[in-house]
């Protein structure tokens, strides 16, 4: 029997791409050319049919790890909400040189961006340190703009891991399940910039989500493109109760302690929030 794994397509990973894009967009968490999504196949992937045009850039941190793999990127300011319409107009295929520091980026003649989008350093940084630590060939990674995770990272006694995990995972029975290692929530940091992409690549180690405070979230996933939206959902959806609760004035008890240590019991679910 063959154990060749089944490796997705180019096609299927640019609809996949375009299926999140547009959930993102459905749960107001990507306004106008906000979020950006990038997926690193560490296969070799042929990219110029679709890609046929081709520049040498320089890559904004090293990535040794990611040689001979492919990343697909959304360009700067496209709407991830059109990805699913039209892939080319909005996605560039990146292929990293020997040495990790050049590569060579695919674009199409369809191509509307100028570069890549500015949180490029953070998505390279993820997928470098996640290929190096647990060598993977497969990751994809999402950054939106939710709004109620974003408003609770507004209010200071909200904006560490005890107190916002604890908060947002009492609301549904699946958090716990779909959320088991929570999220880590980091301070305000300029979008773009090297301090913002160094914590976000450390908070990625540990958790699937980190929240970048007064700003937005990233999550990562193993599997594939759409599961990595999920996982932005759920906090979201947790996060609209908690807002709903302190609208209704804390009226509302949420599942208790003992509750959620239940259902991660009956699932098997390992857990430092239970």
């Amino acid at each position: 029997m063959s154990t060749t794994p089944i490796r997705p397509s180019l096609g299927e990973i640019l609809d996949s791409m375009g299926e999140a894009g547009a959930r993102i967009s459905e749960i107001d968490a990507a306004e106008a050319g906000a979020g950006n999504i990038s997926v690193y196949l560490g296969w070799d992937t042929e990219v110029r049919r679709r890609f046929p045009l081709q520049e040498e850039i320089e890559l904004p941190l090293p990535a040794p790890h990611l040689v001979g793999g492919t990343l697909l990127v959304t360009g700067s300011g496209r709407r991830l909400r059109q990805i699913i319409a039209d892939p080319e107009s909005c996605v560039a295929a990146v292929k990293v040189h020997d040495g990790g520091t050049h590569a060579t980026m695919y674009t199409s003649p369809k191509r509307l961006f100028e570069r890549l989008t500015s949180e490029f350093n953070s998505h390279l940084g993820v997928h470098e340190d996640q290929v190096a630590r647990r060598g993977v060939n497969f990751q994809a990674v999402v950054h939106a703009q939710p709004p109620h995770l974003t408003y609770l990272s507004h209010i200071p006694e909200y904006r560490d891991d005890e107190s916002m995990n604890r908060r947002i995972l009492r609301w549904e029975p699946e958090s716990i399940v779909s959320l088991s290692q929570g999220i880590k929530v980091l301070p305000f940091f300029i979008p773009g910039s090297a301090e913002m992409m160094a914590a976000n690549v450390e908070g990625l180690r540990e958790f699937e989500i980190t929240l970048w405070s007064k700003h937005g979230v990233m999550a990562r996933s193993d599997l594939s493109v759409t599961r990595a939206v999920d996982r932005i959902e759920y906090a979201e959806t947790g996060a609209k109760y908690e807002y709903m609760d302190l609208a209704a004035g804390g009226r509302a008890e949420g599942l208790t302690r003992e509750e959620i240590a239940s259902v991660a019991n009956e699932f098997n679910i390992d857990s430092r929030w239970v």
